[in-house]
């Protein structure tokens, strides 16, 4: 096998076999239906992708005061459970295999998706500078509230509880959402952490939260069928720390003893520049953790071969070209030209721009 084929190899995560090292990073569309019920629609999309080695399906509220954004999916209802099953047995049907992103927003939403219209809840009353997708724009996230001590075991419990119904809604896995400046982000960042109780201070309180969670999540799934995302340097959501390297090693550290079955790795500023925040060592946060590591960010076909090949990762996560290239794999595997992101329809909406990106002997004729 020459280097140049190892994206295209199987691999083995744990219990599931991948056909290919090629992930489908998670991608918020905003396409739920009511109640933020998953639709028939999301199941044709997901299922149009489903040779992707591994499809991380997009993040998904694990509670109402989760969401941040206009119609995203939940998984803390029987509803949205039953809903969600439609696309796992799609996807199955396709030869696929799917976990679900796990996801609380904390601060990074807006009176308008909070219960009674409450404020957003956050690890401290930080407002972040930043902006939500609400009504077909965007807007100015809300102020947040800090949350009281004795809301966080609730919370805690809310992640257990979607983990047990991601289970029953027949995917294969599930992936924490501990990135991009929502809420786990916020506890483990002194940015937005200013608590002076067990969860603030020493990187040790500030992870608390974060172990909880995966603690919780675990003990539905297993170790081997849960993974985590995290972007050490990424500013995403208005998120920063003094000491991102000493926090990581800390948070990896602490995964790597629970046995996680991924860590999933956006390398510099999510969507943005590769070399943000550096120095900052990849490679040496890859070697303190023994199950796969995901590369995310800025990949095409020849940085993800290289990569591979200096086993400076195992599996490549590809973003945005999954949107306008359902058969991506296939494109790449024959170095095919890629289909453009139409960027009007990336949120809300309909078929256009969703399910109607045409694959190769569609593009031909």
């Amino acid at each position: 096998m020459t280097w140049s084929s190892r994206l295209f190899s199987p691999y083995r995560l744990a219990a599931i076999d991948l056909p290919n090292r090629i992930v489908m990073a998670p991608l918020t569309r905003d396409r739920a239906g009511p109640g933020n019920v998953p639709t028939e629609l999301m199941a044709k999309y997901y299922a149009q992708r489903a040779s992707a080695g591994l499809i991380i399906a997009e993040a998904t509220q694990v509670m109402p005061e989760g969401q941040g954004y206009d119609a995203t999916p939940g998984i803390h209802s029987e509803e949205q459970a039953a809903g969600w099953r439609k696309v796992t047995d799609a996807v199955h049907a396709a030869g696929g295999r799917i976990y679900l992103q796990l996801w609380h927003v904390g601060r990074i939403s807006h009176t308008a998706f909070q219960p009674g219209g409450g404020a957003p809840v956050a690890p401290s009353a930080i407002r972040a500078k930043t902006k939500t997708f609400l009504n077909g724009g965007f807007v100015e996230v809300s102020q947040p509230r800090a949350l009281d001590l004795a809301e966080i075991p609730g919370i805690v419990q809310a992640y257990g509880e979607a983990a047990r119904l991601a289970l029953k809604a027949g995917f294969d896995g599930v992936e924490i959402h501990a990135a991009n400046g929502y809420l786990i982000d916020q506890f483990l960042r002194d940015s937005s952490n200013k608590r002076e109780d067990a969860y603030g201070g020493p990187i040790a309180n500030r992870t608390r939260f974060l172990f909880e969670v995966v603690d919780a999540v675990t003990a539905v799934w297993g170790a081997e069928r849960v993974g985590i995302r995290l972007g050490p340097v990424s500013p995403a959501n208005d998120i920063a720390d003094s000491n991102p390297t000493a926090l990581f090693n800390a948070v990896v550290d602490g995964l790597d003893a629970r046995g996680l079955v991924y860590i999933h790795i956006i390398e510099g500023a999510t969507g943005g520049a590769r070399d943000h925040g550096q120095p900052y060592d990849f490679a040496a946060l890859r070697k303190r953790f023994r199950g796969a590591y995901i590369a995310n960010n800025g990949y095409d076909k020849a940085l993800a071969e290289q990569t591979l090949a200096a086993d400076h990762a195992d599996l490549i996560a590809f973003g945005k070209p999954f949107i306008a290239n359902p058969d991506l794999v296939e494109r790449l595997r024959t170095d095919a030209p890629l289909n453009q992101v139409v960027r009007e329809t990336l949120y809300g909406g309909g078929a256009e721009g969703y399910t109607d990106y045409p694959v190769l002997n569609e593009a031909a004729e």
